[in-house]
């Protein structure tokens, strides 16, 4: 064997990977079945921890079988509470897995090469048929070229495609590296599935997790952190005309929220004014407000306390040494302190601040292997050769930070279907992205 597998990830296709790429345009059909039987099992993520879990144990069972017959060694476990418990991820009062299994199918290497993980979350945002969709949301149809159907695009189209990019790598052979398949629950309400995975051992020398991108490399993702503002004002008649606030009179929180969200504006203009904070790839950070509740009691009641919720939206330079966001929290609490300092009645009664739902930022050097590699096999199938950034989160984060994995997204179109009423998915795509991941893997794990 030569060196070419990793001196030169951007070479056209030799024969052994053409014959590799044939054979998965010839399961194009195994394709769409297996996609649509992922979509017909209703697996909608958990609104509330306690919620009961739905068929994501039948959907783990349905891709071990299939994985275990192509001879992968199955961990299918159900985590305990314990193993996700005091991490930013996990919801205040703990969560539990049960009706939840994991999913991790080692296809083993003959010894010797790099490995590969390929990762996608099982769990999907609800839908009704009520909602405006023409037909069950968890009855796929196949249509122009198209799966429809809940979770079509994000992302059981591209579990599919990986899961056929998996076999045909079995049912060849000849890699030195490991090949994993993990398949976790929870990304779309926690990410707590994809830390469980991670603290429980899954891991490998990169990651391919197949969300949908375009067909691009995106090995860049934002991280986000959620914070309540509570402002207070101070109730009184809304038809009667009050002193100032010094003498007694009523203060508005709508305005006072108001001329805190002014703060917000100007710090979101000074972060994209400084150079540091530039990334090539990834969108500008950002802070802005998503939600916004006032209720003085009656329609005639000047509010006396008004809630936002802020959306803090992260590039990698802006994370913690350990990866989180605990630094820009109080870069956001102190300008936005600072600036209510400039309004007297706020100055007295400043707001209060409460952080959750944190997620962290993620970053794979453009140079990594895996990113070179994908890009290449691309560039040899003809697909797109370009590189992007996600704008949200995704578990490849997870696995970076967690079990030291770089990570990288490569998936179908687009990323604008996911959680759209008719959400779908070009079968196109699903075959290219099956035979790039294949072609990826052969040049790095052998």
């Amino acid at each position: 064997m030569t060196d070419t597998h990793v001196t030169d990830p951007h070479r056209p296709l030799d024969a052994d990977e053409r014959a590799l790429v044939d054979r998965i345009a010839e399961r194009r059909e195994d394709l769409i079945v297996l996609a649509c039987e992922l979509v017909a099992l209703d697996t909608t993520s958990r609104a509330v921890p306690d919620q009961p879990a739905r068929d994501e144990a039948a959907l783990q069972r349905l891709l071990a079988d299939r994985l275990r017959a192509h001879g992968a060694e199955i961990d299918l476990w159900e985590p305990s509470p314990d193993e996700v418990a005091d991490h930013p991820l996990t919801p205040p009062g703990g969560i539990d897995f049960d009706g939840r299994p994991q999913l991790a199918a080692r296809l083993r290497g003959s010894g010797g090469g790099r490995s590969l993980l390929l990762n996608g979350h099982i769990d999907v945002v609800p839908a009704r048929r009520e909602d405006g969709w023409e037909h069950d949301p968890f009855d796929p149809q196949v249509v122009d070229g198209q799966i429809i159907g809940r979770g079509a695009c994000d992302m059981k189209g591209g579990i599919a495609a990986m899961v056929i990019a998996a076999e045909a790598l079995a049912e060849t052979g000849g890699l030195r590296g490991d090949l994993v398949v993990c398949t976790n629950t929870d990304e779309e309400s926690t990410g707590v599935g994809g830390l469980a995975c991670a603290r429980h051992g899954v891991s490998a020398d990169y990651a391919i997790v197949t969300e949908p991108s375009s067909l691009e490399v995106w090995p860049v993702c934002r991280g986000s952190v959620y914070c309540t503002v509570t402002v207070e004002g101070r109730a009184g008649h809304a038809e009667e005309e009050h002193p100032h606030w010094t003498e007694g009179g009523a203060v508005n929180a709508i305005e006072k929220a108001r001329f805190l969200l002014d703060g917000v504006d100007r710090l979101r203009r000074e972060w994209r004014s400084r150079r540091g904070l530039h990334h090539s790839l990834a969108d500008p950070p950002d802070v802005l407000a998503t939600r916004f509740v006032a209720d003085g009691g009656w329609h005639v009641t000047i509010p006396g306390r008004a809630e936002l919720e802020l959306a803090v939206l992260i590039v990698p330079a802006q994370a913690d040494p350990d990866g989180w966001t605990k630094g820009v929290q109080r870069e956001v609490e102190d300008h936005l302190r600072a600036w209510c300092r400039t309004d007297s009645w706020l100055a007295e009664h400043p707001p209060a601040f409460r952080w959750h739902t944190e997620v962290n930022p993620a970053e794979t050097p453009v140079d990594a292997p895996v990113v070179q590699t994908l890009l290449g096999a691309n560039r040899a199938l003809g697909l797109p050769e370009r590189l992007g950034a996600l704008g949200s989160w995704y578990d490849g984060a997870t696995y970076a930070l967690e079990a030291d994995t770089p990570a990288i997204m490569f998936g179908p179109r687009a990323i604008e279907r996911a959680h759209t009423v008719g959400e779908a998915v070009p079968i196109d795509d699903l075959v290219h992205v099956a035979q790039s991941i294949a072609v990826a893997a052969w040049r790095l794990c052998r």
